[in-house]
């Protein structure tokens, strides 16, 4: 179970730590340029290597590690946001080479800190728009990262929209490009601040086939820092508390599913 923006802020942090405590999240993806990557930092060092960590490349809050020029507005020097990088990618205003610069650079500075990248994924999913795909894709295995996120989920259910625009993005995003190693299975993206959240996440659990399944998750501590940088704080208590009730506990550990991260697959 992958636990998506360790970085954002130190209450996200401190949350996903107590998920990883209660035996249910065996992996993060961290974002490098976040109010909380400090205390990220110590954070991971404090884990060890039970604990996989992959970039959670991110293109759309704050500002960049690299130049990056087609990814930030010229005046502020800041991310154009999620609505204004989608639109200069399905316009074709994204230049790969700043794209590659750019998860290079984040990548670099997660690997200073020692962390082994197992695996890339990106905040929001903007990994999967086109133009952003190809040089993400390149980028991770130019620097041996063997595992990056197919963010595309099957199924019915709810977000069923949001599932299908990230599909249908990733679809056109992919032509020409080789699918690098990835998850045989990605669930998570129809949890997204569902009030039955425990309930659904159980049945998802029983309904598992053989194979690597990535589910993400985003349980957290809601703190000012998060409240500043993301809209989805609330719901992060919801996800911590149902991730670390008995019943997700109990059912986890009844031993016809094993955890694990890409590290060790």
């Amino acid at each position: 179970m992958n636990a998506d923006d360790f970085g954002l802020s130190p209450g996200v942090n401190e949350g996903i730590l107590e998920a990883h405590a209660a035996g249910v999240v065996s992996s993060v993806s961290v974002l490098v340029n976040a109010p909380g990557w400090e205390h990220a930092v110590a954070a991971l060092r404090r884990a060890g290597a039970e604990l996989g960590a992959g970039l959670h490349l991110n293109l759309v809050a704050g500002e960049p590690m690299g130049g990056g020029r087609s990814l930030v507005h010229p005046r502020t020097g800041r991310f154009h946001g999620l609505a204004g990088l989608v639109t200069r990618a399905l316009t074709g205003r994204i230049d790969p080479d700043h794209v590659a610069e750019e998860c290079a650079a984040q990548l670099a500075r997660l690997r200073a800190v020692g962390v082994r990248v197992t695996h890339v994924d990106s905040h929001r999913h903007v990994h999967a728009l086109p133009g952003v795909w190809g040089p993400v894709v390149a980028t991770a295995r130019a620097h041996g990262v063997p595992f990056v996120r197919v963010p595309v989920e099957h199924g019915a259910g709810r977000a069923w929209a949001k599932r299908w625009t990230i599909g249908a993005a990733w679809r056109v995003a992919a032509r020409g490009v080789a699918v690098p190693r990835h998850a045989d299975r990605f669930h998570g993206i129809g949890l997204h601040g569902d009030v039955r959240f425990l309930e659904r996440l159980l049945a998802l659990v029983d309904r598992l086939r053989p194979g690597i399944t990535e589910l993400m998750v985003h349980p957290g501590r809601p703190d000012r820092a998060l409240a500043a940088w993301d809209g989805y704080v609330a719901s992060r208590a919801a996800e911590l508390a149902a991730l670390t009730s008995s019943a997700a506990r109990e059912r986890l550990g009844r031993g016809d599913v094993g955890l694990t991260h890409f590290g060790a697959v």
